[in-house]
């Protein structure tokens, strides 16, 4: 192998890990934006509720270990950094540390499978503005390709919907109803992600195959794809219907279990065990129904084979593997983005993606 780089990047959203950096987290994250002060003491007590921790953090230094123990077994020596947009480590240091080190070229893993702006072009932006920080001789930085539909991403949600069923009573397993989530995002925003000529809405159908493709693999041929998390002012349309929601609507109808698969994020962290381990399961509770929630494949071995089998596309030229039909983006060592018009620049909203 002929190394074409130095280090790989683990570059995330980043959150507080104790109570006195939980409102200069969020205000780092609605900077710019005009969020209302009680807008975010609202999320604070979300973070609060965990002792002011989030586990975001923690969950990705759990995955860059793993991604180590990977490389070395592949025998790949690259030493793998951590950058957060929003929170310490801020990927501003990060860069900083990297060139120091004597790091010239690095490849960048985003903790999102995305398309669209903040699950992919933002971290476009973060590599541009930590560069720009730093100034002549930053490494150059690459960002890994979307990989929504990658067949060992696939394969982990769908060992972690088998292993939700079975936590469900038994007599509930077999009617149960599969339920997907993905964090929401505008409307608008939706609309413009993906090129014109694609048929925009590039995010949400990336969802949608992923989903697809899960249940797929576990045998469900009827399911239902939801949105969670949503964080902007009522009078704007988000992507719906929102989890909770839909619980309703699912004992209107008679359901009695629900396997829920938070197929649009990578780990536990806020966001995850907060709407979904606390506000859909009381709610499933409220209604009677019996409520399992898959395991996202953060934790799962595959998912850091995942993240070594990307860097080998960039060190080898291997093919990258896809299941899906829906078009996905990345970029190469030449720097080349994602096709034009696949992210455009939208508000931001509170993810930890």
């Amino acid at each position: 192998m002929v190394r074409a780089v130095d280090a790989l990047l683990l570059l995330s959203f980043g959150g507080p890990e104790r109570p006195e950096d939980v409102m200069p987290f969020l205000e780092n994250v609605t900077r710019g934006r005009g969020v209302p002060r009680e807008r975010l003491e609202e999320v604070a007590q979300h973070y609060l509720h965990f002792g002011g921790v989030s586990p975001i953090n923690a969950l990705n230094r759990d995955i860059i270990a793993a991604v180590e123990a990977e490389l070395a077994t592949a025998g790949i020596d690259l030493p793998v950094y951590f950058g957060n947009r929003n929170w310490a480590p801020m990927v501003e240091d990060t860069v900083a540390r990297m060139a120091a080190d004597g790091v010239r070229s690095a490849l960048v893993f985003p903790t999102s499978a995305w398309g669209g702006y903040s699950g992919c072009l933002q971290y476009h932006e973060d590599i541009v503005r930590a560069r720009t920080a730093f100034g002549d001789g930053a490494p150059k930085l690459v960002k890994l390709r979307q990989y929504f539909d990658h067949p060992l991403l696939i394969e982990a949600f769908a060992d972690a919907i088998r292993a939700a069923r079975q936590e469900l009573p038994a007599d509930r397993r077999d009617g149960a109803r599969l339920v997907f989530t993905a964090h929401s995002i505008p409307l608008s925003a939706d609309t413009a992600a993906g090129p014109p000529a694609d048929g925009g809405h590039l995010y949400s159908r990336q969802v949608a195959e992923a989903a697809r493709l899960a249940a797929a693999a576990t045998g469900f041929t009827d399911y239902d794809v939801v949105w969670q998390s949503r964080s902007g002012p009522p009078r704007v349309p988000w992507l719906e219907p929102d989890i909770v929601d839909h619980l309703d609507d699912l004992a209107a109808k008679n359901v009695e279990s629900v396997i829920v698969c938070p197929v649009g994020f990578v780990s536990d962290h806020l966001e995850v065990i907060w709407d979904l381990d606390n506000e859909a399961k009381e709610k499933a509770a409220e209604l009677g129904m019996a409520f399992a929630r898959a395991a996202t494949p953060g934790t799962d071995p595959r998912f850091a084979a995942l993240i070594v089998e990307l860097i080998d596309e960039q060190l080898n030229d291997t093919a990258a593997r896809h299941l899906g039909e829906v078009s996905g983006f990345g970029c190469t060592l030449n720097g080349t983005p994602c096709a034009v018009g696949c992210c455009a620049p939208q508000r931001r909203v509170v993810a930890e993606r």
